[in-house]
């Protein structure tokens, strides 16, 4: 009780200092990493994360899903290292390995007591330099990766998603399915994993994210070695540009499931798009803020028309999608279609009150200091700052932001960025 007494407390105090400021200090390595650190010594803990620009937006048509193969290989098998090896080591010291992926990057983080740092960073920097990708570990995690892609195929969600994403993108590297088809991941060879690995796990793409137990002499001395052992090529290239689509698609797929799963939407922005925060505060209103949004309101809870429905903007480092989705019965599915497009197109023509406003700054600003009362919370926004050369007041900036944001900065940046005549939309388990 005690121990549960005194964490409780620490993250409080997390809260505040985060929801005050956090002062995050950037420098690059020799070897050209970028790096951004938070010292806090409020627990004797680090947490590191290191991302690539080697997500799933990486992999071609002809290797979808190398990728995440990459990635997850990584920590199975390092340095002559078997994976019963690496895994023995962190938990012998307590310490922990894990890994992201996303169409835009990969991540290796790992969190260690101060006290074992020495220890935990050898083993983390065999991992993150010397792969062995074993040729037995591949075929048995292919089988499983197989595997897993047959179940998707019979899951409505997973059909969706992966419709909608094709029809959005066309033949740009985020229509491709991250997890990769059956026949690319059955053709993926041991040289596929390590011509990725030296691509794209490169120490002038690689930004370092640090925060924890530790000074800045000793967080440059620990990214000075992450950063000199790896693969010293050239900087990735950024990914092409996406093209809007120029008129609007239907896809209708059978699906024996009793619900009809939709999805529909357009092309949203990218990360740091100076229209960000009028329209995140807007989709608040509109479909991101749980039973309190539009959507919710007009669709669900006077209409019954659906089961749920959201809406949401996903920035990548390209644009990235404006999304929303629904479940509803078979037999209603063109109806509740018909009052989600009617909903939005109001929106958009006459943006949303000013009580309906405040009411979502209350909740976001309200709700800020809350997503960053850890140090792993932390970390993960200092990681995306530092991949997406966000300013580094991002989070100091934050609730100012979102305060700042008016109904006619709203209603100017929906009609500007979201085109309803041009949606694509997908309906799985349709009559």
């Amino acid at each position: 009780m005690f121990v549960r007494f005194i964490l409780g407390f620490f993250c409080v105090a997390l809260s505040h200092v985060a929801y005050a400021g956090v002062k995050i200090s950037h420098w690059q390595t020799r070897a050209g990493s970028d790096v951004y650190f938070v010292e806090n010594h409020d627990l004797p803990i680090i947490d590191i994360a290191v991302n690539f620009p080697a997500g799933s937006a990486r992999d071609t048509k002809q290797t979808s899903g190398v990728a995440g193969v990459t990635r997850y290989l990584m920590t199975l098998g390092a340095a002559g290292m078997n994976e019963e090896d690496i895994t023995n080591q962190f938990a012998d010291i307590g310490a922990v390995l894990s890994g992201e992926l996303d169409v835009d990057r990969a991540a290796l983080k790992l969190r260690t007591l101060s006290s074992e740092q020495t220890k935990a960073l050898e083993t983390f920097n065999k991992i993150l330099h010397k792969p062995d990708f074993p040729q037995a570990v591949l075929d048995r995690e292919k089988t499983r990766i197989v595997a897993g892609l047959k179940e998707a195929e019979t899951q409505p969600e997973s059909i969706s998603d992966k419709a909608f994403m094709r029809a959005l993108y066309g033949t740009h590297p985020y229509g491709l399915d991250g997890s990769g088809e059956l026949d690319t991941v059955n053709a993926l060879k041991r040289e596929d994993l390590q011509h990725f690995y030296q691509t794209y796990y490169t120490a002038k793409s690689a930004s370092i994210a640090l925060i924890g137990d530790m000074t800045e002499t000793q967080a440059r001395e620990i990214t000075e070695t992450i950063s000199s052992g790896l693969p010293q090529t050239p900087t990735v290239d950024k990914l092409p540009e996406v093209a809007f689509p120029s008129t609007s698609s239907s896809q209708n797929i059978n699906h024996p499931a009793s619900q009809a799963h939709i999805l529909l939407g357009y092309l949203g922005i990218k990360r740091g798009d100076a229209d960000y925060f009028p329209l995140y505060v807007g989709n608040y209103i509109l479909g991101g803020g749980g039973f309190v949004s539009r959507l919710t309101e007009e669709v669900r809870e006077k209409r019954g028309l659906v089961y749920s429905v959201y809406s949401y903007f996903m920035p990548m480092g390209e644009l990235g999608p404006f999304q929303i989705g629904l479940q509803t019965k078979k037999e209603q599915a063109g109806d509740a279609l018909k009052l989600v497009n009617e909903t939005v197109a109001k929106f958009i023509a006459n943006g949303p009150t000013e009580k309906e406003l405040k009411a979502a700054k209350d909740n976001i600003t309200g709700g800020f200091p809350l997503r960053l009362d850890s140090n792993a919370e932390i970390l993960d926004y200092i990681s995306m700052i530092g991949f997406y050369k966000l300013p580094l007041t991002y989070l100091d900036d934050y609730n100012k932001q979102v305060s700042s944001v008016t109904t006619k900065q709203i209603k100017e940046a929906f009609k500007r960025r979201i085109k309803p005549e041009n949606f694509v939309s997908v309906i799985v388990g349709a009559q």
